[in-house]
């Protein structure tokens, strides 16, 4: 997929739905987590968060996506005071398309779930970068920094 336009999709999200076509025109970040308000999400999101101004002035705009519902996302979005949206894929067909579900060991239990991962697309729709098995320290600032000289 990588340096291929990304086909249109169109979820709910908090805000109004989320629908790629309606994007085109900037750069866009899809970082896919696990699951609302955990504590390696929570820090991910965070970080997005604190970048968030530096993001924006680089004309790029940031969507966090998993499987919670809309209503779970407006809480993790209030209580992390988050200023960007976060989108809902309960049927997971974001995630399908990005190839981002994969079976984990959950304290000791094979279970499936997402994988971490992050794609910027340019302007143009066209994925630009991934990251798959995201660690998280780190990482918002190393997407920023793609971004920057995108």
């Amino acid at each position: 997929m990588l340096g291929k336009p990304v086909p249109d999709i169109s979820l709910p999200a908090t805000g109004r739905p989320f629908k790629l076509s309606d994007l085109k025109g900037k750069s866009l970040v899809l970082y896919f987590y696990p699951k609302d308000s955990t504590p390696g999400c929570t820090t991910e999101s965070q970080q997005f968060r604190d970048l968030h101004p530096r993001f924006k002035r680089a004309g790029c705009l940031v969507f966090g996506i998993s499987r919670d519902s809309v209503k779970s996302h407006e809480n993790f979005k209030s209580r992390l005071n988050l200023p960007f949206e976060l989108v809902s894929d309960p049927d997971e067909a974001a995630c399908t398309m990005f190839g981002v579900i994969k079976m984990k060991n959950m304290y000791g239990k094979k279970v499936r779930g997402i994988e971490r991962s992050t794609f910027v697309l340019d302007a143009d729709g066209v994925l630009r970068q991934e990251w798959r098995g995201v660690k998280v320290p780190g990482h918002a600032q190393e997407v920023l920094d793609f971004v920057e000289e995108l």
